[in-house]
């Protein structure tokens, strides 16, 4: 929506965020998530589509939330990794990009494993 006008020419823009979605207009992060290989691992639950990009302020619960729903895991299962280091579920992916991918290219690596159901 435009209203009115400055001495340029150019419209206002007038824009409403109370009724913006809350994620749509945030900065993006692009992700890669590749799954941990590990000689005792026999879960075949491999990603199809393992690129992703989300909001920063997702957290890395949200991103487990989504990995256990599309590999149809339970949560308690699914870990998220980056260096071998299991990532706090309260991390926002702000705080993990600023911390760990700082001026590194784009997509941010990360890696899940999936736990023994047994364990």
């Amino acid at each position: 929506d435009t209203v009115g006008g400055d001495p340029m020419g150019l419209p206002y823009s007038t824009f409403d965020h109370s009724r913006a979605h809350y994620f749509r207009y945030d900065e993006h992060v692009s992700l890669c998530l590749e799954k941990q290989s590990s000689p005792k691992d026999k879960s075949k639950a491999v990603l199809q589509h393992k690129y992703v990009r989300c909001s920063v302020r997702a957290q890395i619960q949200h991103l487990r939330r989504v990995l256990c729903h599309r590999l149809e895991l339970p949560l308690q299962h699914v870990q998220i990794l980056f260096n071998n280091e299991t990532l706090p579920d309260h991390m926002t992916m702000k705080q993990l990009w600023l911390s760990r991918w700082f001026g590194k290219p784009a997509p941010l690596l990360l890696h899940y494993s999936i736990k023994d159901k047994r364990r």
